[in-house]
């Protein structure tokens, strides 16, 4: 069905309107950081929804649609980073079926919204060499939330009884922080002196992968990971990284990465992919996660609009 575009369907300088019509979870999303994005105006303000080109709802924080009318040829777009275990709407398809567009973390989705890093982290991190691995314990953790629909703060809790594991987050901690904390950047420096990373996701589905499986590949360390089943179309090689799926448990797993910790040459072939270079799938989704979000949505109003014109 075509879709009634109007003149009022943008803003004064000409522009679509995009409207963000809640909050990211009690934050107003930032609007400055998508001002370089000069085919449409981002908006918070409310009042500008009766001439919205499209109106983004962060599903997480979403309040009753119930009572709201979309206007005449206006999208509605379902925003959510989130895990659909934690948000099942975004499974539920009676629901979905309010909304015209979905930015999401999934890849089936209208747009990709991915934690993958850019390429240019990836560069650098081939061209630079592994860091010593100079810390006692061959493992580190930093979960600070214990938000756990898949069990694994219980997996953590009994492989730290058969591992040493460093914890600096809230959850487990037994490390405290010799520096200020600087956000990412502190992150990686931690991370780095060890030979391992615990990289669990709070919750299992398809694609919900997030920076925790990312991060340890920049600074040479191996994530060893439980989430999203398909994980191994996450890896920027072959044998990058430990699935604690495939071990039949906790103390199966401490097993094997004693075993690493005390035999270097195995340890060194979770690195052969540095060697070898980004895999071709890999390098694939970094140019899929490679265009913002919200340039590719009003790279879609915008033709939506020319389309409606003609």
């Amino acid at each position: 069905m075509r879709l009634f575009w109007r003149a009022a369907n943008r803003g004064r300088d000409g522009r679509p309107i995009i409207l963000f019509f809640n909050d990211f979870f009690g934050d107003p999303p930032d609007t400055e950081s998508l001002a370089h994005i000069g085919g449409c105006t981002f908006t918070t303000d409310r009042r500008t929804i009766a001439r919205a080109a499209a109106v983004v709802f962060h599903i997480p924080s979403l309040p009753n649609l119930s009572k709201m009318r979309k206007r005449r040829g206006q999208l509605w777009v379902a925003w959510s980073m989130e895990s659909e275990v934690h948000y099942p709407q975004l499974a539920d398809q009676a629901f979905m079926q309010n909304f015209d567009l979905t930015i999401t973390y999934q890849r089936s989705a209208d747009i990709w919204c991915s934690y993958l890093p850019n390429a240019a982290a990836f560069e650098r991190a081939l061209a630079t060499p592994i860091p010593p691995k100079t810390d006692d314990a061959p493992v580190v953790m930093l979960q600070t939330s214990t938000i756990d629909r898949c069990g694994r703060n219980r997996f953590a809790q009994e492989l730290m009884s058969h591992i040493k594991i460093d914890s600096f987050g809230r959850f487990l901690n037994n490390r405290q922080l010799e520096t200020t904390d600087r956000g990412h950047e502190t992150k990686l420096a931690l991370i780095a002196p060890y030979k391992f990373c615990i990289a669990f996701e709070n919750s299992i589905a398809v694609d919900y992968v997030t920076e925790k499986f990312f991060d340890p590949f920049l600074v040479g360390t191996v994530p060893i990971y439980r989430g999203a089943s398909n994980i191994d179309m996450f890896a920027p090689g072959d044998n990058a990284f430990i699935d604690a799926s495939k071990f039949s448990g906790p103390r199966d797993l401490a097993d094997f990465l004693n075993h690493l910790d005390s035999d270097q040459d195995a340890y060194r072939q979770f690195f052969k992919w540095r060697e070898i270079g980004l895999s071709a799938g890999f390098n694939r989704l970094l140019l899929a996660a490679s265009k913002e979000p919200f340039c590719q949505l009003c790279e879609i109003v915008r033709e939506r609009q020319a389309m409606a014109r003609r």
